[in-house]
């Protein structure tokens, strides 16, 4: 059985790097021409003189917060003149609209992202791969498959694969279990505390799901201690890191040494807040270009932190491997798979007046992340705590806690969001 995906896993770096280099002028000439916020922000820069990742550095970063930004503001320029088309709906970073989109998606902000008709378009199918799922079995896809286009990402993946696909999508514990027995899968996406939940679920039933054994998590770390308790129940884990924006971006393999980065990426480390290249092994902001034709992001600043790791992987891939996601280089912090922004805790804030200052603590161990919205006001406001309850769950997708506080108590110190968990 191959024991790689395809022979680019095992490329010689120099030629793997030589052919990076030199798709890139074609899919910037390309970009430049369809999506107009691409060619803004070459300009200045002709394609065809990108040749290296020196002269990539020419070209300025742009972040998460400034796409959703720009997003907006097309957006509301596109409902005062009356009309709203894709390229509004994008803010002109896309290639495709209507028509050519299959699927729009979108994330918290709200910021939306095209899916077209490509197979495997978000490039998952490797990461399957590499953990152990072949052609021919049913996969039980637990990502949700609305509004965020994870639960897409791992159905597309996998149907490039040759599998079948059951979108089991998240709750209702009890139902996935009898699923699970009913359908007997081989394999699992999702998120690793819902699949602890599962077959915990399973135990207290007084059952068990013996066909599964293999699994690709992501949304949340993965660290080795859950990877133990995993094998102790019989599923072999592997973690993918990528995000709604880019698809897949790194992949763990059997060897347990960092992730492997996607083939289709030229991926930077960056200093914080800079367009920078840090040394290999200093921890720094994550920085994209990617290939993809339909939606072309150039410099794209993940806010995810991540360190270059030394050497090849024992696995035999020999591109490039991070440590992972180690944390976000702006406060906005992933809860529950669902990422949280200081201006949704703004928004919140802005809707009870009542309270001056707010902080959303984050707390708990992995897979039992708790969310705490921290109010400061004159006196205790409890009698508000549903009102404000609501406006958490409408503006975050997520539950919280409330803790008030009087006056002067929260610290002094810029922080809107604060992330006190352990990832031990």
């Amino acid at each position: 059985m191959q024991k790689h995906y395809d022979q680019r896993e095992t490329a010689d770096p120099q030629e793997r790097e030589r052919s990076l280099m030199e798709r890139l002028p074609k899919a910037l000439r390309q970009a430049t021409l369809r999506a107009p916020a691409i060619a803004t922000q070459l300009q200045g820069v002709e394609p065809d003189a990108l040749r290296s990742r020196a002269d990539l550095a020419r070209i300025p970063v742009i972040r998460k917060s400034e796409l959703l930004q720009a997003q907006l503001e097309a957006r509301e320029k596109a409902k005062h003149a009356g009309k709203i088309r894709a390229e509004d709906v994008f803010a002109g970073f896309s290639t495709i609209g209507w028509g050519q989109a299959k699927r729009v998606f979108a994330s918290p902000g709200p910021m939306y992202e095209p899916e077209s008709a490509r197979p495997d378009y978000w490039g998952f199918a490797r990461a399957l791969y590499a953990a152990g799922i072949r052609d021919n079995e049913l996969v039980y896809n637990c990502f949700s498959y609305h509004f965020t286009p994870a639960g897409s990402m791992m159905e597309t993946a996998a149907h490039a694969l040759g599998c079948t696909v059951f979108p089991g999508g998240v709750g209702q514990t009890e139902q996935q279990v009898v699923a699970m027995q009913d359908l007997a899968p081989t394999a699992y996406t999702g998120t690793p505390s819902f699949l602890k939940i599962i077959l915990e679920k399973a135990q207290a039933m007084g059952t068990r799901i013996p066909s599964l054994s293999k699994a690709l998590f992501s949304g949340e770390a993965f660290t080795p201690s859950m990877q133990a308790w995993f094998v102790e129940h019989g599923v072999n884990g592997f973690q993918a890191y990528g995000s709604a924006d880019l698809g897949m971006i790194a992949y763990e393999t059997e060897a347990r040494e960092g992730l492997v980065l996607n083939e289709d990426m030229i991926v930077e480390i960056v200093r914080p807040g800079t367009g920078i290249v840090v040394p290999d092994g200093e921890v720094g902001e994550v920085v994209i270009t990617t290939l993809n034709p339909d939606y072309p992001l150039v410099r794209f600043g993940t806010g995810d932190l991540s360190a270059v790791m030394p050497g090849a992987s024992a696995c035999g891939r020999t591109n490039t491997r991070i440590r992972g996601w180690l944390g976000r280089a702006d406060q906005t912090t992933k809860i529950r798979g669902m990422f949280v922004h200081p201006a949704q805790v703004a928004q919140i804030l802005a809707r009870h007046p009542e309270f001056s200052r707010a902080r959303l603590v984050v707390r708990g161990k992995l897979g039992e992340d708790k969310m705490v919205l921290q109010l400061e006001g004159a006196e205790q406001f409890s009698s508000l705590e549903e009102s404000v309850l609501s406006s958490v769950r409408e503006i975050t997708k997520l539950r919280a806690e409330l803790e008030f506080v009087t006056v002067g108590t929260l610290p002094n110190d810029g922080k809107v969001i604060e992330d006190q968990r352990s990832y031990e």
